[in-house]
């Protein structure tokens, strides 16, 4: 193999703001409403789920530009920056005149991208003397990435984990109680929503909806206790934006500037954390870098869901938001990139693929563990079954460069390894993996269950 090309920021480059693209916006997000009042919540609305610094950061729609905490900043550096990395060996084995880069956000003590945000919502939480720290995670990546944050800020840390996730991926459970953290397989028998959820469905395998029911309730019935979300919500994807941010400083290294630029796509934050830095040129610059969300066959709010308020969770504790959904009532399949199984998407980037400032596109799961071995082959880094969706994605657009004879840059993010997936590798290496699609008609029956706000 050649020598790859890995651009590395000094420490003193490392960003010291996050960026806030709502403020910069043409069209603000509608705003989230109370369900029972459907009124417009204010930050002290939330005060009483979430800590008061991300409840501001939440409804902020007028600063561009938003400090980050030096103690978290100190966290970052101890990863940060992470690699841009120009995939040679990928571009040769698809002989496309594509130049390929990717962000590698497996880089960090948690393997993803998710450690961004944690670290400063348990700072948030620890500054504001809240003692315990509560969310829910699918495949993992969240729940270890805060079980590691609530650790490093002195928390006490209850994590539900999604049922189906908890028993594929046992390592990612072991990962989160080796930092201190109690996990609980969702659907559970200790919260009203889950005995509620289980009095239906006693086989339920469980959602990220079920999962955010059960930890929100925690949040509120437990004293001086917080919820911390992993994704969807935008504090989440503006924590995310140091990828972005970092990764425009490496490509002007690289003296390239990406005219794609793809992520998975589950609820936003890893999407939005590398595409919000480079389309604010576009919004501000005009820029035409075309920004591309790859999302699952199995769970497509983006290509197949519509545009409506919806609950974040199935018992409907949350606000409601406005978003591309499924219906939070939707029970996607057992697919193996378990961080991807999410209803909705999260507010902006639902504005942005509406105002057309975006596009989706969904991958089945056999193509997304082809991209992800072929990846794994060429560029010697097992990807996570999320990250093999951009895979897939970037793939997809590196062959229309191939047939088009354009030698665009494409980047994309590589949001976590998949070193403790490797079950999933086993069974689509002995063929037993399946495809899984929704049809339309099963997603109007359930759309047709929502109140209709807009």
């Amino acid at each position: 193999m050649s020598s790859r090309k890995r651009f590395m920021l000094p420490e003193e480059e490392i960003p010291r703001q996050w960026y806030n693209i709502v403020a910069d916006m043409p069209t603000k997000p509608l705003p989230p409403l109370d369900p029972k009042t459907h009124k417009p919540l204010k930050p002290e609305d939330l005060y009483p789920i979430f800590s008061k610094a991300v409840s501001q950061q939440e409804l902020n729609e007028t600063d561009a530009w938003i400090d980050i905490p030096e103690e978290v900043w100190n966290c970052y550096r101890n990863y940060r920056s992470t690699p841009l990395v120009r995939a040679t060996e990928l571009e040769k084995a698809l002989g496309t005149p594509a130049h390929i880069y990717f962000k590698n956000e497996s880089v960090s003590p948690v393997g993803s991208h998710k450690l961004n945000s944690a670290l400063a919502q348990a700072y948030y939480c620890k500054s504001e003397g809240i003692t315990n720290v509560t969310t829910e995670t699918g495949a993992g990546q969240w729940g270890c990435a805060l079980a590691y944050a609530a650790q490093t800020f002195g928390l006490e840390a209850a994590v539900y984990q999604v049922k189906i996730s908890y028993n594929q991926k046992p390592y990612r459970r072991s990962i989160m109680q080796t930092f201190g953290a109690q996990v609980t397989p969702s659907p559970s028998m200790s919260t009203r929503a889950g005995k509620d959820i289980l009095t239906r469905d006693p086989n339920n395998q469980g959602s990220l909806g079920t999962a955010i029911s059960e930890a929100v309730e925690l949040a509120v019935t437990t004293p001086n206790c917080r919820y911390t979300l992993g994704s969807v919500l935008n504090h989440v994807t503006l924590h995310q934006t140091i990828i972005g941010l970092e990764a425009e400083k490496q490509m002007a290294m690289a003296g390239e500037y990406p005219d794609v630029v793809i992520a998975c796509f589950g609820g936003g934050s890893n999407f939005g954390g590398l595409s919000f830095p480079f389309m604010r040129h576009n919004i501000l610059d005009g820029k035409k870098t075309r920004f591309v969300a790859s999302e699952p066959a199995s769970c497509p709010k983006l290509t197949h869901g519509v545009f409506q308020y919806d609950f974040g969770d199935v018992a409907g504790y949350t606000p409601l938001l406005p978003m591309f959904t499924l219906g939070h009532n939707f029970m996607p399949a057992n697919i193996h990139a378990g961080g991807l199984r999410y209803h909705g998407a999260g507010t902006i980037v639902s504005q942005l693929l509406k105002d057309k400032m975006m596009e989706a596109v969904d991958v089945k799961q056999l193509e997304s563990f082809e991209a992800g071995i072929l990846f794994a082959r060429t560029e010697g880094i097992v990807p996570a079954p999320e990250s093999c969706h951009a895979i897939a994605a970037t793939i997809r657009e590196a062959k229309r460069c191939k047939e088009e004879g354009k030698a665009e840059v494409l980047l994309f993010n590589l949001s976590g390894h998949g070193l403790i997936d490797m079950s999933a590798y086993d069974q689509y290496l002995s063929g037993s993996l399946q495809n899984f699609e929704v049809s339309q008609e099963d997603v109007n029956r359930n759309i047709e269950q929502l109140e209709k706000i807009i």
